[in-house]
């Protein structure tokens, strides 16, 4: 009987993923921090103002279904689906001014400076994801203050976005009131209510809303979204 095979090295697909998360997150990080540096020393020597704070938007991406085809298909299928998600993603989010943070077993959980942006991101995510070969997507965003650590981003606004990206259905973005009322909808977009809605592990009742698209255009496809309604 032939002793079994050992198993495949790191696919270098998977390791491609990997490697430009890291860079692209690297880089952001760098620059942040030299941006803000820059603008506490010219503070401090009186020859700035330091911009007006605004609450940035967490943002998560869940992709239904993802688990089970990627294991139906074997793991270089599930690593090329990883390379092509995660090479998406990040064009997409730094178009608009955000960046994917880490990846996660279905998805992917995002910083995103403008809430406006985050919005149209998702808008665009959520389109353009079924074209290449993954099941359909949804979106959450949430506004508010976060806690910024080793890389990663902590605090009660990203535990409520990925609350709301869980109540979300396939293609669907839906954020909290605090992007709703922050942001008034950037162009070409509406927020349709639904209301209070109580998330698992969370104290109190979220108000939300969809994110429709009204002459919304996609920045590399070029063509209008159309919007639905959501049956609450």
């Amino acid at each position: 009987m032939p002793s079994p095979q050992p198993p495949p090295p790191l696919l270098p697909a998977l390791e491609r993923t990997v490697l430009l998360l890291y860079r692209r997150h690297l880089e952001h990080y760098i620059i942040e921090s030299i941006v803000l540096n820059t603008e506490t020393s010219l503070e401090q020597a009186g020859l700035g103002q330091r911009r007006p704070g605004r609450p940035p938007a967490i943002a998560f991406l869940d992709l239904t279904g993802y688990t089970t085809l990627t294991e139906e298909h074997g793991d270089r299928a599930a690593a090329d689906l990883a390379a092509r998600l995660v090479e998406l993603v990040s064009t997409v989010a730094h178009q608009y001014g955000g960046h994917p943070v880490k990846l996660l077993g279905d998805g992917v959980m995002f910083y995103f400076p403008d809430p406006a942006q985050a919005v149209l991101a998702g808008l665009e995510l959520v389109e353009r994801i079924p074209d290449q070969g993954l099941p359909r997507a949804r979106m959450g965003v949430n506004s508010g203050p976060v806690v910024f650590q080793d890389g990663d981003y902590f605090g009660t606004t990203v535990n409520v976005a990925a609350r709301i990206t869980d109540y979300a259905r396939p293609g669907e973005v839906l954020v909290s009131d605090s992007v709703a009322t922050a942001t008034t909808g950037p162009h070409g977009v509406r927020y349709q209510p639904i209301g209070p809605i109580a998330l698992k592990g969370v104290m109190t009742p979220v108000t939300l809303h969809t994110a429709v698209p009204t002459q919304f255009k996609l920045a590399r496809h070029g063509h209008s979204l159309g919007g639905a309604s959501h049956p609450f």
